[in-house]
């Protein structure tokens, strides 16, 4: 080789060396101050937790599929002195919905049904519902996914304090019973209004349309291909007992156990859904399209699901909306992606930048009986913290 050519070869062998890096530098590192503004927000989120005697929780972020900050606070279960940390189970409530939209739009792609589809072409019994602003065959797919259903809120309209009463409806024929006492509120596609019924009809839908049990579907077309091993629906299975977190009510300042299992019966589309932390990380890997697992959905479709459908409102700054099952919070010229759950004495959050492919998810697991500590209250102001602090971070 001539020196010419010993010269060009290693000024172009140079070159690619520096691009190389650049971009190494550029894929592998997190924005100039991530650091200390997580610093600051594991000690808002550990001294907000103590302070308030919580028993534990935990708070994540990820970056591209890669947890970049963690905060693991207190125990799991105190009766056996479990710290909480990446394999500890937690209750994710109404996170669930979010795996019934996407079982959903499975179905919709696959050409088994159409959002647009009212409600009454696979469950007529809904016909029995008193709809004083039209047909019940006018309520479609689409207003389930985006709570504009005109259905109530809560899925047990009476309640009840017996230790023999059924925390949830446990068979669909309940449900069925109820529909000729449950009216329409509003007219349906007008406004935003949550449901947790309606989302129970999709789950119904799931299970008519593929012939399997929901908890049976979505562990096969979502919790399995996705590498999900650590979730569930409702009881615990006894391999995983070990890693289960339970829940407490604060009683005059002490922690009381409200058991480790619950079964969310025929509600379990709205809000049954078991796992771990590190199977939810893989849950928001998947969403920001940074997971080594089978594709469950078309990123298209995905995308679909978070157009805005009807606003809800401004809180703290945050201008709220909800898109299809996901709901968008706006702020500081972003927009994250995500949903919330509440059930029993947990309390969870996740949110998604897709843009930055950066994802955050908490969740504590203690209430106060007493009413000091409003541990809804802190889900808002933590998620708000998380805003401002670290997504910014990303703009």
């Amino acid at each position: 080789m001539s020196l010419k050519s010993e010269l060009l070869y290693g000024h172009i062998t140079l070159v690619l060396l520096c691009v190389f890096v650049t971009l190494g530098s550029a894929i592998g590192q997190s924005p100039k101050g991530f650091d200390k503004a997580w610093k600051a927000a594991d000690g808002y989120f550990r001294s907000s937790l103590e302070s308030n005697d919580v028993v534990g929780g935990a708070l994540v972020f990820v970056e591209k599929g890669k947890v970049i900050g963690s905060s693991y606070v207190g125990k799991a279960d105190l009766k056996s002195e479990r710290n909480v940390d990446e394999n500890t189970i937690f209750h994710w409530a109404s996170i669930t919905k979010t795996f019934t939209s996407i079982g959903i739009m499975q179905l919709r792609d696959r050409g088994l049904l159409q959002l647009s589809d009212p409600l009454t072409k696979y469950l007529p019994e809904l016909r029995m519902v008193h709809n004083p602003f039209g047909s019940m065959d006018d309520i479609t797919l689409q207003m389930v996914l985006s709570h504009s259903t005109g259905f109530r809120d809560p899925t047990w309209p009476w309640g009840g304090n017996k230790d023999w009463h059924p925390f949830e409806p446990t068979e669909w024929s309940q449900i069925v019973a109820m529909l000729p006492y449950t009216e329409i509120l509003f007219e349906p596609g007008s406004k935003y209004s949550y449901s947790n019924p309606a989302l129970i009809f999709l789950g119904r839908i799931i299970e008519i349309i593929t012939g399997d049990d929901y908890e049976v579907y979505i562990d096969k077309n979502v919790l399995k291909p996705l590498g999900m091993h650590s979730s569930y629906f409702d009881i615990t299975p006894y391999h995983l007992l070990k890693y289960r977190a339970n829940n407490y009510t604060l009683v005059n300042g002490q922690p009381v156990a409200n058991g480790l299992d619950f079964d969310t019966g025929i509600t379990t589309s709205n809000g049954g859904l078991n796992a771990s932390i590190s199977d939810m990380l893989k849950y928001l890997g998947f969403l920001t399209g940074h997971h080594d697992g089978f594709e469950i959905l078309k990123r298209s479709t995905l995308e679909e699901l978070w157009k805005k459908q009807l606003p809800i409102g401004v809180v703290d700054g945050i201008d709220e909306s909800i898109a299809s099952s996901f709901f968008l919070e706006d702020f500081n010229d972003m927009q994250v992606v995500g949903h919330t759950g509440t059930q029993k004495a947990f309390y969870s959050f996740f949110y998604i930048h897709p843009g930055s492919g950066t994802a955050c998810i908490s969740i504590t697991n203690t209430d106060d009986g007493s009413g000091q500590f409003d541990p809804d209250q802190f889900r808002i102001e933590a998620s708000h913290y998380i805003f401002r602090n670290i997504f910014t971070l990303y703009k």
